[in-house]
């Protein structure tokens, strides 16, 4: 890695998901910005359903709201950018908005992990400790690992976006994603690249492995406490609160391994892209659903929040038609 920031190149070019066939993006753009819609319309919604209901304001919400304010983000950087780029049929980033996209990524994905290894975390609590539960899990403490979350998140992104500043690119521009993914960058790179690679390599290993073992020992701590109980209504119930943030996890964390060994596997950035669509787009829209419907008290929670909605309305347009 040159010292100094030797960038001769202003701009970046995003091949995107369909380079070599225009045909597809009127079919690309309505698709994405419907699950673009779909993702923050859901998201929100949750958020709102959480924050006007006392009966949700407990650890295992606040931190579902921390998780789909995060989904919003998350996708939010990336999906915007395509949907102008199809629409406008241009292929250009500046490198500074490049940069920007890359920096805001790394921090929502590692945000993501972070907040389901801490909803993890909260699972076991209520699970082999409900006794101390409210105890372990005081309002304060919750906002802590939160902040502890981000804090984790903007260290390990700006570490990363430092070291990409430092490099220089020369003529190659363009990027056979649909985004400025972080290894793609290294890719393109004239300058010496084996520092950054070797602490992309390691902080992938420390930020991604590391909360995925937290998260397989909170479990097997949950599978054996519930196999202890005697009852099978008790075994049912306990094991219906982890259900919903296991298939989210199973969603997030498989996709995004599938991602990384079928890019391994075909050695296609074309393929790795096609791929990534899964854990940049789908799974954020996903979430909300697997919460909703598989939740009774985020049903009812939004039910009553509907409820509210619609009288509000009513009284207002009642109030509008008074002389």
């Amino acid at each position: 890695m040159e010292p100094g920031n030797d960038t001769r190149i202003s701009e970046f070019l995003l091949l995107g998901l369909s380079e070599k066939k225009p045909e597809l993006h009127p079919l690309l753009f309505g698709l994405f910005l419907s699950m673009y819609l779909i993702t923050v319309f859901g998201n929100l919604l949750l958020i709102l359903a959480v924050s006007s209901d006392s009966h949700l304001h407990t650890p295992m919400y606040f931190f579902l709201a921390n998780l789909s304010f995060a989904d919003i983000c998350f996708t939010s950087t990336t999906v915007p950018k395509m949907l102008w780029n199809i629409q406008t049929q241009s292929k250009v980033i500046t490198y500074a908005g490049c940069i920007t996209q890359m920096y805001f990524f790394i921090l929502f994905t590692g945000l993501d992990m972070f907040l389901l290894t801490v909803m993890a975390y909260d699972r076991f609590v209520a699970i082999c400790h409900p006794l101390h539960y409210m105890v372990i899990m005081k309002p304060w403490i919750c906002g802590l690992l939160v902040l502890v979350c981000w804090v984790l998140s903007v260290l390990d992104s700006l570490l990363h976006t430092s070291m990409v500043l430092l490099l220089s690119f020369c003529t190659e521009v363009e990027i056979p994603h649909f985004f400025c993914e972080l290894n793609q960058m290294i890719k393109l790179s004239c300058s010496d690249t084996f520092l950054n690679n070797m602490v992309m390599y390691f902080t992938s290993m420390l930020l991604a492995v590391g909360p995925f073992i937290g998260i397989l020992y909170s479990y097997s701590k949950i599978v054996s406490t519930i196999c202890g109980i005697s009852s099978a209504q008790g075994k049912y119930k306990a094991f219906s609160t982890c259900t919903s943030h296991l298939s989210v996890v199973s969603l997030f964390y498989f996709t995004s391994l599938g991602v990384y060994l079928s890019s391994a596997a075909t050695q296609s950035s074309h393929a790795s892209a096609v791929a990534s669509v899964i854990y940049t787009v789908v799974t954020p829209m996903l979430n909300p659903f697997i919460y909703s419907l598989r939740n009774k008290d985020i049903k009812e929670a939004l039910m009553r929040f509907s409820g509210m909605a619609a009288l509000k309305e009513t009284i207002l347009l009642k109030l509008k038609m008074c002389p």
